[in-house]
């Protein structure tokens, strides 16, 4: 009998207990090869994230390039753009909060990483200024990305350390007629120039947003691929935390259910702090304290999302964890549910969010009058149950392309959210049985040549499918499977 080293006896069991979901032969490969570290995941460094060519996860480098020719296509002639990385935040003084890049400089650069200016301009293409190597910094925090990694994997033309910008960049500011900044994220660094100052008093400094979100508002293919799959990780996480709900009602455990869910999908943060409202707490639309009992009888109201390599969605179900709604409650919900199924229909090309909103406050106040919540449809209380706007655009910021008016007619390739609700107060002048309800039903959409394609239609809204999954779910007291297939 041939006897077997220890490493090759613990390789065998390790083998048969994760197969088929790991190939360690793989990874053992893969961790003796060799790469450059730039601080973020590279197809080297990362192959199950990035394939060759992509700068991060699904965009490849060639789109991001035609991003920053884009921008200057756009710009007047002659303009000059400063991009700054979004700053770390401290929780203490050693302590950050976790970093989450600016948008816009993810955008143009595909940097995610804190410290780097980036400049723009016809003269010299994307120029980036790169945080000076620190062996300090990076014992304690590991490699940075520098300028040989802005050059090689970045693809800027030109590249310097960032201690050199306040000799460099006077000088490019000054062969400029036009310049812009992101304002969001604007560095004493640079602001404090002499040519930028000079250039500020000079009233030709102004907002680069307005650009940046003009191109951010259309999503590519790429872009889009990857909103289907945050939403997908949403939907899925949401929908196994609505099963869990009636076994443990707490909002801080289903904030906690649905935050691990994602993750365990693939996503690398929440979007946003979930809200998980129970009773009377949703009806609070922006409620983030999560941290209280959901007690029997009541609705619990969850508005979630979660980013997937720079992409968010944002969807928002609203249900009774004991398995049925009260008369009042299902009342409510209807009208909601109806709101939002027909403002869906109105999504498609040509038609403004503001006109969806238009029609979402007239069925409303037709609804709520009808229930008897409201006195007549032109009450202003309308607006003390539901101050909120029938939705936002979305992308890789919750409400993106802020500078989009929400009057600018829907194009293709836009996604936006829709979101119809009702939230009455403790304190509201009505019926006992209508007190303290908050529900929201929210639904990412995308705009197509034809129409729409609802992004987060896989998870159940319907009344029947949400009392049969509780209770299914409490019968057999166990995980479901995923079933957002059969809600699609």
């Amino acid at each position: 009998m041939c006897s077997l080293d220890t490493t090759e006896l613990l390789l065998m069991v390790v083998s048969q207990v994760f197969s088929p979901w790991h190939d360690f032969t793989g990874l053992a490969t893969y961790a003796t090869e060799r790469y450059v570290d730039v601080g973020q995941p590279t197809s080297l460094s990362h192959p199950q994230l990035l394939a060759e060519g992509e700068i991060t996860p699904g965009i490849t480098c060639d789109e991001y390039i035609s991003r920053r020719k884009r921008l200057l296509e756009l710009l007047p002639e002659k303009s000059l753009a400063i991009i700054a990385s979004a700053p770390v935040k401290m929780m203490t003084d050693v302590v950050p909060y976790p970093f989450r890049q600016d948008a816009d400089y993810l955008y143009i650069t595909g940097s995610s990483q804190p410290g780097g200016v980036a400049v723009l301009s016809e003269e010299c293409g994307l120029c980036m200024f790169m945080p000076d190597p620190d062996p300090h910094d990076v014992v304690w925090q590991g490699q940075v990305a520098g300028v040989e990694a802005a050059l090689d994997f970045f693809k800027a033309e030109k590249a310097f350390p960032l201690s050199k910008m306040h000799k460099i960049l006077p000088e490019m500011i000054g062969r400029a007629s036009r310049l812009f900044h992101n304002i969001k994220t604007a560095l004493p660094s640079y602001m404090e120039l002499e040519a930028f100052r000079g250039a500020s008093l000079n009233n030709k400094v102004k907002d680069l947003s307005r650009y940046t979100h003009e191109m951010r508002w259309i999503k590519s293919p790429s872009e889009l691929k990857l909103m289907r799959e945050s939403a997908s990780i949403a939907c899925q996480s949401l929908l196994q935390t609505m099963l869990l709900s009636r076994t443990f009602p707490e909002e801080s455990k289903l904030s906690a259910k649905v935050e691990y869910d994602c993750k365990m999908r693939g996503a690398q943060r929440m979007a946003f702090n979930p809200v998980v409202g129970g009773g009377a707490n949703g009806s609070v639309i922006h409620y983030s304290r999560n941290d209280q009992k959901v007690r029997a009888g009541e609705l619990v109201l969850m508005d979630v999302g979660c980013e997937f390599h720079g992409y968010l969605s944002d969807l928002t179900r609203t249900w009774p964890p004991c398995g049925s709604f009260s008369s009042a409650q299902e009342i409510l919900y209807s009208l909601i549910l109806e709101t939002n199924k027909e403002c869906v229909k109105l999504c498609k090309p040509g038609v403004s969010i503001q006109q969806i909103h238009n029609y979402s406050v007239q069925m409303l106040r037709r609804g709520l009058k009808e229930i008897g919540i409201l006195k007549d449809e032109t009450s202003y209380s309308y607006h003390e149950l539901n101050p909120t706007s029938i939705g936002h655009y979305l992308g890789m910021d919750v409400h993106d392309s802020a500078m989009i008016s929400n009057d600018r007619p829907l194009q293709p390739g836009v996604v936006i959210t829709i979101e119809p609700g009702v939230y009455i107060p403790i304190s509201y002048d009505a019926k006992d049985r209508f007190r303290g309800i908050g529900i929201r039903i929210e639904d990412e959409v995308l705009i197509t040549e034809t129409g729409y394609e609802v992004l987060t239609g896989s998870m159940p809204k319907e009344i029947p499918h949400i009392k049969s999954l509780l209770n299914f779910a409490h019968s057999t007291a166990t995980e479901v499977p995923d079933l957002s297939a059969v809600f699609s």
